[in-house]
């Protein structure tokens, strides 16, 4: 522990220049003596480090010192395609451990590319969670993130639609979409997708299990989110729509804005054929009859009914209002 703690105050000091005993003693959630202990014995060791006293003061290495000794624990290697993405690193438990391959990874370069590295990081940041929506507190998402890189079985309640249900669940995967957090599992010789904020409680086995040689999980990801918007809407409206009828279409989904980007050419009325998925009849009359004259329905027959007699019955309401 204290050596990776010292390896861990010379990497921060090659990347900051100068740094406080308070400073590293929060950081490493240490004493300052002990602080004071560890920069002792990198002296001791050969390390040119050295202290001022007073404001502005701290330690910092002699001018053109760098070490490459800059190995990754496993913690570290696990965490080193997080070291972008810190707001998920920390919800899967990750955090601590990608700061510090960042760390040694900025260590390892040389001033030029350290320079642009940490020109980029500065530059972009990722936030997945939607407007006016808050992320899901999850208490048990870093310990299911370990389950996950460790092969453990789980055991779990779980809320769903159909109940509340004891299972266990092989976890594959992790996935993250919008704000919520997705658990990719095996269960009853089958893939199911399970939303981790549903979980009310789950317990860790000791029981490993053997992960899919062939399984790729992006590729997985995908083809259920095709599949879903499959079974979601069913149903295909065949349309015409204005410009202004294809601006507000695209604005109600990437479903409908795929459909838009799909329709046939501009006509000289400026008028557009596109193919909507929807969901049922009354689901696709509402949609459609929100648009008012932007568009007409060509199809199929059943919506056009559904259509018109939505329209009608608006109509009588209208007509009864004194």
């Amino acid at each position: 522990m204290r050596a990776s703690r010292l390896l861990s105050i010379l990497i921060l000091l090659q990347l900051r220049t100068r740094l406080t005993a308070e400073y590293l003693a929060e950081e490493f959630e240490v004493s300052v003596r002990t602080i004071y202990r560890d920069i002792d014995a990198l002296s001791a060791a050969g390390v040119p480090v050295y202290g001022d006293r007073g404001p502005g003061g701290g330690f910092a290495l002699l001018g053109g010192y760098k070490t490459r000794l800059t190995g990754l624990n496993t913690s570290e290697a696990e965490a080193m395609l997080m070291i972008g993405l810190p707001g998920q690193a920390a919800e899967l438990g990750l955090g601590a451990a990608a700061e510090r391959a960042k760390g040694k990874l900025l260590a390892a370069l040389t001033p030029e590319g350290n320079a642009v590295a940490d020109r980029i990081t500065g530059r972009f940041h990722l936030d997945p969670v939607d407007w006016y929506q808050a992320a899901e507190p999850i208490a048990c998402l870093p310990s299911l993130a370990r389950a996950v890189i460790d092969n453990h079985s789980i055991s779990m309640i779980y809320e769903s639609w159909k109940g509340v249900k004891e299972r266990t669940v092989d976890p594959i995967g992790l996935v993250q979409k919008g704000a919520n957090w997705y658990l990719v599992g095996r269960a009853q010789g089958g893939m199911r997708t399970y939303r981790v904020g549903a979980i009310q409680r789950m317990n860790v086995l000791e029981q490993q299990f053997q992960r899919p040689a062939d399984f790729d999980l992006a590729t997985h990801w995908t083809q259920q989110l095709q599949r879903f918007e499959q079974e979601l809407r069913p149903e295909v409206a065949h349309v015409s729509a204005s410009t202004e009828g294809c601006r507000r279409l695209a604005e109600l989904g990437a479903y409908a804005a795929r459909a838009v980007a799909e329709g046939s050419a501009t006509d000289a009325r400026g008028w557009r054929k596109i193919h909507l998925p929807f969901e049922n009849m009354e689901q696709g009359a509402r949609l459609l009859l929100s648009l008012g004259p932007e568009i007409r329905v060509q199809g199929p027959p059943k919506l056009r009914d559904a259509v018109r007699d939505m329209a009608q019955a608006a109509l009588e309401n209208l007509e009864d209002v004194e």
